[in-house]
């Protein structure tokens, strides 16, 4: 059974220290033909980050040029730093059968829906705010400052829940990413993902 042309968005979002980057990076080892969605961002690299595969680095000048230009799908800030996905990136992956993984925040995801509304849309909650606040303080590179600022983002965040198709709770990881890895499966699955001309030649 063969896919259809076109590769399948899968849109992942979480408050930050959810452990969502950890899900998307194992998800795109353990399932074949999926590829991961690299955002543009202004940030700094964190430790480890590898640029052009954890995200494409730019300047604040090239990032805002970029949105004149219409270059972004979907762009938003974040803790004061600016993350766009690339609409020329994306079309090329999906449009030779990958499928595409977004690990985006819900400013963006609500963007997305405009040009992608046959996307799937999937949430990552913490198993509580008080875990999220721990997972957040093992984090070296957050300041106070900026450990408070993404805990009441996260307040706003969760409450965005219901415009996803699918919410996992992410306590166990090897549990969160069966489910996550079930979710891609089940939507590979659907009828309307079967090639035609193979059901003809069956």
């Amino acid at each position: 059974m063969e896919k259809k042309d076109r590769g399948s968005i899968f849109i992942v979002s979480a408050p930050s220290g959810t452990g969502k980057t950890t899900l998307c990076k194992q998800i795109i080892s353990a399932v074949d033909n999926i590829k991961p969605s690299v955002s543009f961002t202004t940030r700094l690299p964190r430790p480890g980050e590898i640029p052009d595969e954890d995200y494409c680095f730019v300047s604040e000048k090239e990032f805002r040029d970029m949105i004149h230009r219409g270059d972004f799908v979907e762009w938003a800030q974040v803790h004061g730093s600016l993350y766009g996905t690339s609409r020329r990136k994306l079309e090329e992956l999906i449009s030779v059968g990958y499928d595409v993984l977004l690990d985006i925040d819900t400013q963006g995801a609500r963007q997305f829906r405009k040009f992608f509304n046959n996307a799937v849309y999937i949430f990552i909650l913490p198993p509580s705010m008080k875990e999220l606040k721990h997972r957040l303080e093992g984090r070296m590179s957050n300041s106070v400052e900026d450990m408070n600022r993404r805990l009441q983002a996260a307040v706003d965040e969760i409450r965005e829940y219901k415009m996803y198709d699918y919410v996992i709770i992410n306590d166990i990881i090897k549990t969160s990413l069966k489910k996550l890895e079930a979710i891609i499966i089940a939507e590979r699955l659907r009828s309307n993902k079967i090639d035609p001309h193979w059901i003809e030649n069956i």
